[in-house]
């Protein structure tokens, strides 16, 4: 198989889970999009050496994480404070609705700073370990600790302020058992 057909197997197969990861990192499924596609294309640039690890998706999630710390830091810097706060429409999707426990918890998450999200999704909705967030987010273990610990709370919050408790959804399930072994 040659270096475009491998890489083009390895994007049809990796697609939907790295734009389920990116959505939950961006809280927008345009925008998680083109976070997937701009990381895969980072990723073929170096593919032949990639390829080569036991894990290319978790080499194009860290590069996925990357681009959007790099994104938020721009953002910071276009941001113009008012005085009044408009009113938002749901995201596409229609993140928030009751009707699906995912959604209510993705609506919950884009709440959070960002980088207390990206920790929250690549603990628990990646499964990533403390050592291996802490190398994709660039920060001690310490931070990756205090920043899940903190982040569980503000969701457990957001999720009761919208009447829900985060049971039956995919990261709400993990936070109960995870949050006391961070504590």
């Amino acid at each position: 198989m040659g270096h475009d057909e491998d890489f083009g197997a390895f994007v049809a197969r990796a697609w939907p889970g790295l734009v389920r990861t990116a959505v939950l990192l961006t809280g927008d499924i345009t925008r998680a999009e083109d976070l997937a596609q701009e990381a895969l294309v980072r990723t073929h640039r170096r593919w032949r050496s990639v390829r080569r690890q036991d894990a290319p998706e978790a080499y194009v999630r860290v590069a996925m994480v990357n681009l959007q710390r790099s994104w938020w830091r721009r953002r910071a810097y276009r941001e113009v404070l008012v005085d009044a706060v408009p009113d938002r429409a749901a995201p596409p999707g229609g993140f928030g609705t009751a009707s699906d426990p995912d959604e209510v918890l993705a609506a919950a998450l884009a709440t959070l700073p960002p980088r207390m999200r990206a920790t929250l999704v690549l603990r628990f909705y990646e499964d990533l370990s403390e050592r291996q967030v802490a190398d994709a987010l660039g920060c001690a273990v310490g931070t990756v600790k205090s920043q899940t610990s903190r982040g569980l709370e503000q969701l457990r919050a957001a999720l009761a302020d919208a009447g829900h408790d985060g049971s039956g959804s995919t990261l709400g399930s993990a936070t109960d058992d995870t949050a006391r072994s961070t504590s």
